[in-house]
């Protein structure tokens, strides 16, 4: 049986979640839900599409997303199903596939218009879910919608380079549970201007001279322990996303802050790469 997964701003302390997932367990047998996350900021597209992008790809192929990020049907945003490398994408057309697959082009979109449907406050559970039912029992897209053609496009937030690429001006798309600060600078980006340069990450007051593959990499191990670099040190990595990350290592949002509160960095706040 294909999986469900479900990608939401709901949260974790109202019905919703459980709502979505009791109705898709009255409509099959066993059915294999998987929560990617319920705690996307309130309408964050973009933030949506970070997310799921870096997700849907460990999933087996013909496995069905409900994206539950500002769902509601309107004028602008019809309601589709996109099939795209293999992945079955359910939700409003505000954009968020276009970002999670931005190189990749759909085998097939089509409007839902399912019969009978009335149009709720809660399409991820009114829509959504019958949708994904009937996908997974084996039903074809055609059966529930229309082939649809103005699949919403989103330009992604890209970083400015200088004329003299003495510098890349990036932002920051995501900020984790941990606090840590990821940049759209890529890493590609930065080995094709590096050029044996030295450089500089600039965040706020912060200055960062070295890029680490992971997050332990900042610890002399060969030296003694009270000589060592530790907790609550600033650092950036490479993340798995294949972006520039800015983190404080072993940081806790709860106690000793993260690097987004420590650096007083917020969604969209500028970065900057600088080299010698």
């Amino acid at each position: 049986m294909a999986i469900i997964t479900l990608t939401t701003d709901f949260g974790t302390k109202d019905h919703f979640v459980s709502a979505i997932k009791g109705a898709i367990h009255s409509e099959l047998d066993n059915p294999i839900i998987v929560d990617i996350s319920h705690e996307i900021s309130p309408f964050n597209i973009q933030e949506c599409a970070y997310v799921l992008k870096n997700a849907y790809n460990h999933f087996p192929k013909g496995s069905v997303h409900i994206v539950g990020v500002d769902g509601e049907k309107t004028p602008e945003t019809p309601h589709i199903v996109v099939y795209v490398d293999g992945h079955y994408f359910i939700s409003a057309n505000t954009g968020v596939v276009h970002l999670i697959c931005t190189s990749i082009k759909p085998d097939k979109v089509v409007s839902i218009q399912l019969p009978q449907s009335k149009e709720t406050a809660f399409p991820t559970l009114d829509v959504f879910v019958k949708v994904a039912c009937h996908i997974v029992r084996g039903g074809t897209l055609d059966v529930i919608g229309k082939p649809f053609s103005d699949l919403k496009e989103l330009i992604d937030f890209k970083p400015k380079i200088d004329a003299d690429e003495k510098s890349i001006r990036g932002s920051v798309i995501y900020i984790d549970n941990y606090g840590n600060v990821v940049t759209n600078i890529s890493q590609q980006l930065f080995q094709e201007h590096q050029k044996g340069r030295s450089f500089k990450i600039r965040a706020r007051h912060a200055s960062i001279t070295r890029i680490h593959d992971r997050y332990s990499d900042i610890i002399r191990f060969d030296l003694e322990k009270e000589k060592r670099k530790g907790d609550g040190e600033l650092l950036a990595i490479f993340n798995k996303a294949g972006y520039i990350e800015i983190a404080i290592y072993k940081s806790n949002l709860q106690t000793s802050g993260g690097a987004s509160s420590l650096l007083g960095l917020d969604y969209l706040d500028s970065i900057s790469l600088e080299f010698d």
